[in-house]
């Protein structure tokens, strides 16, 4: 698909989802390449490429304005038709119609929010590098809650070509996006001492640079959709660690990308708040019952015993005793831990560039 076309795309998709929103909820916008393919008696415009974002949301919404019935279909010459999707009813929950990312969500906590996103009514979009995985688990979210409630696309976060392109399918399907959960993380467990240079340019990669280059990509489609609907707020929220608040032993390349994750949270914040895009972070404490903790090959039981980050410990179980000792609540974090202080970040509409520690009260913020 030539530039242009993807460009324009890019720009006529976001600002129509806004323009044709109702009560806060917006319809889902698909471009259809062909008209043929598209039985609604819909309108047609053109738009050049030397219209200015402001140029096209006055065009189009002089368009709406024109018609005498509400629109099923906007033509776009050399473009494609955008079909304008309005469910019967919108379904319910405290996400209900809104269009939400998650990276790294073929598994773990990233596959568990998206669950929970789907189960409070959003479209999901989960992004990751395992595609095939992805793919299955938004058939069954599908299988669940409808066909236009998730689309798998495989998307790899070091990547800014693979998630632009990742960004742009977003937009054909849904028009655009209102939540997007940076997820997507690496951990590599071992002394500085010995820690190979590859190890820690992987996880500063994926946890630090992955961060940065996603929310260069979604801001310009959520900073879009706040032109076109100044009332219109958006989030990005990143899912941080509680070893982005306080140093980790013999962790030191996820910790310093964690506390990295922090700073560009509270620099996009304040950057972003003008576009109407709030950005957060949640900080979980232990997930031990997830993959990243749990998986019986590397997860972080088995690295943390291996490191002997528990002096003196023998097995897994020992090592996840010490870790639950540490502790206040003397438990794990849980999903609906992570997903609470999400909701609330999301809800809240005076609230941009925090680190919500959920972490049973292991760290406290002074």
């Amino acid at each position: 698909m030539p530039n242009s076309i993807t460009e324009t795309i890019n720009r006529v998709a976001p600002i129509l989802r806004m323009l044709l929103s109702r009560d806060n909820a917006c319809p889902i916008v698909r471009l259809i390449p062909s008209a043929q393919e598209c039985n609604e008696t819909g309108v047609n415009v053109a738009v050049s490429d030397d219209l200015t974002d402001e140029q096209i949301i006055e065009l189009l919404s002089n368009t709406i304005n024109q018609q005498s019935e509400p629109i099923n279909a906007l033509g776009v010459k050399d473009v494609g038709v955008f079909k304008v999707i309005h469910p019967d009813t919108y379904p319910a929950g405290r996400v209900a119609g809104k269009v939400a990312i998650v990276t790294g969500a073929a598994q773990g906590i990233g596959l568990e929010i998206a669950r929970e996103l789907a189960r409070e009514g959003a479209c999901i979009v989960l992004a990751d590098i395992y595609a095939d995985e992805a793919t299955k688990q938004a058939q069954q979210i599908q299988q669940h809650f409808g066909a236009d409630r998730a689309m798998a696309l495989a998307t790899d976060v070091t990547e800014s070509d693979s998630i632009t392109n990742a960004v742009h399918e977003v937009v054909k399907h849904y028009g655009g996006l209102d939540i997007f959960i940076s997820n997507a993380g690496v951990l590599k467990s071992e002394s500085v001492k010995t820690q190979t240079e590859q190890d820690f340019d992987f996880v500063s990669a994926v946890n630090y640079k992955g961060y940065f280059l996603c929310t260069q990509v979604v801001a310009k489609v959520l900073a879009l959709q706040h032109k076109a609907r100044p009332d219109y707020l958006s989030d990005i929220i990143q899912i941080n660690s509680k070893s982005g608040l306080a140093g980790s032993n013999r962790n030191a390349a996820y910790a310093g990308s964690k506390f990295g994750g922090i700073g560009l949270t509270q620099s996009f914040a304040l950057e972003l708040i003008e576009d109407g895009i709030k950005v957060n972070a949640v900080c979980p404490g232990n997930f031990f019952d997830g993959p990243l903790w749990s998986n019986p090959e590397n997860g972080l039981l088995v690295q943390y015993l291996h490191a002997g980050k528990v002096p003196g410990a023998k097995t897994i179980k020992e090592v996840r005793r010490a870790y639950e000792d540490k502790i206040p609540m003397r438990r794990g974090c849980t999903i609906k831990d992570v997903m609470k202080a999400i909701f609330y970040l999301i809800e809240q509409s005076y609230e941009t560039g925090q680190a919500v520690p959920v972490t049973g009260g292991q760290i406290m913020l002074h």
